[in-house]
């Protein structure tokens, strides 16, 4: 049951990213900023968790699951550590995935010859 609620949250999430693709003037990369913007400021009003809870990986691993991450761990350090927990606790929870998001980028560009499009 877990896979069907990972699989219909994600996807949920894919199919609001698309039909702002398909029926607005906005860029891709506008979307994706606003996806992660949007996680970030549903964590901070308490309703991106439940859906974390609920979702698992199905709220996690898309783009506003990395909003929700850089909030969280904002957001903990800042307990811990005061005004300074706000800016080294966002990039302690999401260290790993910017790092592999780097290392798979670089392996991608090593592998394969990018063209410009015509």
């Amino acid at each position: 049951m877990e896979y069907i609620k990972a699989f219909i949250v994600g996807g949920a999430i894919c199919v609001i990213g698309q039909i702002l693709i398909d029926k607005t003037k906005l860029m891709s990369g506008r979307i994706l900023v606003l996806f992660v913007v949007l996680g970030a400021v549903l964590h901070g009003i308490g309703l991106y968790e439940p859906l974390v809870n609920f979702a698992g990986a199905g709220a996690t691993v898309p783009l506003p699951g990395f909003g929700y991450s850089l909030a969280k761990g904002a957001m903990e350090e800042v307990d811990k550590m005061g005004l300074k927990g706000a800016f080294t606790g966002g990039i302690k929870s999401t260290a790993a995935g910017i790092t592999a998001a780097i290392v798979f980028a670089y392996l991608a560009a090593l592998i394969f010859n990018p063209k410009a499009k015509d």
